[in-house]
């Protein structure tokens, strides 16, 4: 197995990015629709077609996810997805045409490379072509190219982080992970509780408590984890909001502090439906799975832009 959410049979991931402008995207891609939920806990999202995942509402069924950076311009390489699966025939069918249904969420990732350029419909539409169901790449690429961790002492005193993915397997259950880490906050073993990677002292080689040092800058307001959930269990469109819900207790124990009011922290939980599992199970392994992945984003970061990464000072 690949440890990665393409551990999920039936599940494709592809990365475009601009390593020069450190931005881009990654796409999930389904070889049949899935059910989707979502759970919202930051307090500054960006974010498009969530409110198809609310369970009162209409559409039973998503197409795709769309993680990428760019802040709320970032929204619009959405475009090249719908593009791509249009031009398949995928998507939900009003009669006169099939509309594809793909969820997604943006983190701000402009202080990082270029400001001026962000993820585009032609670098989804290229991320849509190169998807597959092997070993997904992890660091400096898709949605993880231009993240940043540890903002607590300001944006320069902050590290590399990237993207990072992870599964957990139980007899016929998979719950897999994947996740674009660029939280205000620092990065911390989950098993030991001791800080990995964020914010660094004035030296660039020691790291301190962004909680100890926050209220002595101005508080950096361009952070945000975004990531997404998916399993072979068959859920409901509430149960798979519960298994969204519950796999933020993986960023809870890897990062602090966590969904902040200049986070915008998104979950999004998606279920294949090739087996039965009971909910709280499949949410229990989506939290493990979660933390996992954070952890994989900041170990499989290489030092870019001008910030170092755990790999350089800590490996």
């Amino acid at each position: 197995m690949n440890n990665a959410v393409t551990d999920v049979a039936g599940v494709r991931v592809g990365h475009a990015e601009d390593q020069d402008a450190a931005t881009g995207c990654t796409v999930l891609l389904f070889d049949s629709p899935v059910v989707g939920g979502v759970d919202v806990r930051g307090g500054a999202p960006g974010t498009r077609e969530l409110a198809c995942l609310d369970p009162t509402n209409l559409v039973s069924e998503i197409h795709a996810i769309y993680l990428a950076g760019g802040s709320a311009f970032g929204l619009d390489g959405a475009a090249g997805v719908m593009r791509y699966l249009e031009e398949h025939g995928i998507g939900f069918d009003v009669g006169v045409a099939r509309v594809p249904i793909v969820p997604g969420a943006v983190l701000f990732d402009l202080v990082v490379g270029r400001a001026d350029v962000r993820p585009t419909p032609e670098m989804a539409y290229t991320a849509c072509t190169v998807a597959t169901s092997g070993p997904v790449t992890r660091g400096n690429v898709g949605a993880g190219c231009g993240c940043s961790i540890g903002k607590g002492a300001g944006p320069k005193r902050s590290m590399k982080s990237g993207l990072g993915t992870a599964a957990v397997r139980e007899g016929d259950l998979v719950v897999g992970a994947i996740v674009a880490v660029n939280a205000f906050g620092d990065v911390l073993d989950p098993n030991t509780g001791e800080l990995i990677a964020g914010a660094l002292d004035k030296s660039g080689s020691t790291l301190v408590d962004s909680r100890s040092v926050m209220g002595c800058v101005s508080i950096f307001p361009g952070n945000t984890t975004i990531g997404a959930i998916v399993t072979n269990a068959r859920l409901t469109k509430g149960e798979a909001t519960r298994v969204a819900m519950m796999a933020h207790d993986g960023y809870a124990r890897t990062i602090r502090p966590v969904h902040t009011l200049v986070d915008g922290d998104t979950v999004i939980a998606a279920g294949t439906g090739a087996v039965r599992a009971n909910v709280s199970i499949v949410g229990a392994f989506a939290a493990d799975a979660m933390a996992a992945a954070v952890i994989n984003a900041v170990n499989a970061a290489k030092p870019s832009h001008g910030l170092p990464s755990w790999s350089s000072l800590f490996a």
